[in-house]
């Protein structure tokens, strides 16, 4: 149990880097720096490009460091970004401070944890993500909400050197939570080793081997949409509820519903894949994506909005569960934080280039309904990919 609440505690964690809660600064950040809201945008886009540049290699080092070593790094990381954008006198510093807010927070905090569930918890792996996963929902339930009061009594600099204190605060913790983690290695190794021996076990396989894999690519479309629709969604909510006329309000007030859902789906996905496998539950896993994106084509009452966010967090809790799941079931454990550290950079252009995408769109006479419709086939098209890939998968 210990180990699990790690995990739990790492993805909560990631949260002083991940998009909603720094977005809960964007005002005040932008009338401090006097950005406009392009070029707002445009420092988040470069800080968070250069870390999916640095993420393969610096995820790829939890496959030689000591667990406890590399956790206690990753988040003393997250500490030093906090505490950077909370002084950055200037837009080149703020932009350094992003880079490492997305580095260690959306990037590395969150690929220990999740990464390390994969790995030791091999006999009940779908229930441990969905678990740790409950962490991300936590976050984004909570701590915007608390940000914004934070920031009005305090201001967004103190706000984030307390979020560095509270950051700070859990390393005793988590290594506290990693106690015994020496032999829990050691019986990782062993087994590796007896599955290297034994004919009817798939040997783990190198990023190298994955990339050479045409199987690798016809699932990527499928892995990268929730993080270029999810987030180019919830960059433009305030947009969407504009062009339909709604209260933006009342779109942002229904998150908790998003992070319920998506914590019921986390946890019901999780003994699934151990039941049948991840190979098995994922196929249409995007299902409730394209039928989110479609309520949102003809609907003109807000209370659209409610089964939207529901769809959306049951896409996302599947997708936490699913996919950090069926790397290890594809390509074994051994190398599994470099194969991940890929996907996680591979994710995180993306999450870069979807509300750009939406802005340009929008910018050349598209409506809102038809970037809907645009998504919702990019969703289509990537579940028949996902499909031919895992075809020849038992």
């Amino acid at each position: 149990m210990r180990f699990l609440g790690f995990g739990f505690l790492l993805a909560f964690t990631s949260s002083a880097g991940q998009t909603y809660f720094i977005g809960a600064f964007g005002p005040e950040i932008r009338t401090s720096f006097d950005l406009s809201h392009t070029q707002w945008g445009a420092i988040y886009m470069v800080g968070t490009l250069c870390s999916a540049l640095v993420l393969p290699w610096s995820g790829n080092l939890i496959d030689r460091i000591d667990l406890r070593i590399y956790t206690a790094g990753v988040v003393s990381g997250l500490v030093l970004a906090c505490l950077s954008i909370s002084v950055a006198p200037s837009i080149l510093i703020l932009t350094i401070s992003i880079f490492l807010l997305r580095q260690f927070g959306q990037g590395l905090t969150s690929h220990t944890g999740i990464t390390s569930m994969a790995r030791y918890m091999k006999n009940m792996r779908g229930k441990s993500i969905a678990i740790a996963s409950m962490g991300y929902s936590c976050g984004e339930a909570l701590l915007p909400f608390v940000a914004v009061i934070a920031i009005s009594w305090l201001g967004w600099r103190e706000t984030y050197r307390i979020a560095a204190l509270g950051v700070l605060m859990t390393i005793p913790l988590l290594l506290f939570l990693l106690r015994g983690h020496q032999q829990r290695h050691k019986e990782h190794v062993d087994a590796l080793q007896r599955e290297s021996l034994d004919a009817n076990v798939i040997a783990s396989k190198s990023r190298r081997q994955m990339l050479q894999e045409p199987r690798f690519y016809l699932l990527l479309p499928a892995i990268l949409a929730p993080s270029y629709i999810g987030t180019a969604m919830f960059f433009h909510h305030l947009t969407l509820a504009e062009s339909k006329g709604w209260s933006g309000i009342w779109v942002t007030g229904n998150y908790w519903l998003y992070a319920l859902c998506a914590i019921i789906a986390s946890l019901s996905s999780g003994p699934l894949i151990d039941r049948l496998s991840a190979a098995r539950v994922i196929p249409f896993y995007l299902t409730p994506m394209v039928i989110a994106l479609l309520i949102l084509v003809p609907a003109e009452n807000p209370a659209w909005v409610i089964p939207y966010m529901a769809l959306i967090g049951l896409n996302t809790g599947i997708y936490f569960t699913t996919f950090s799941s069926i790397w290890a079931e594809l390509y074994g454990t051994r190398y599994l934080g470099g194969i991940k550290s890929l996907v996680g950079a591979l994710g995180v252009f993306a999450s870069a280039l979807g509300p750009v995408s939406i802005g340009v769109m929008l910018d050349n006479g598209f409506t809102f309904e038809q970037v809907c419709i645009f998504f919702a086939g990019f969703c289509v098209v990537s579940t028949v990919m996902l499909l031919s890939g895992l075809k020849r998968y038992r």
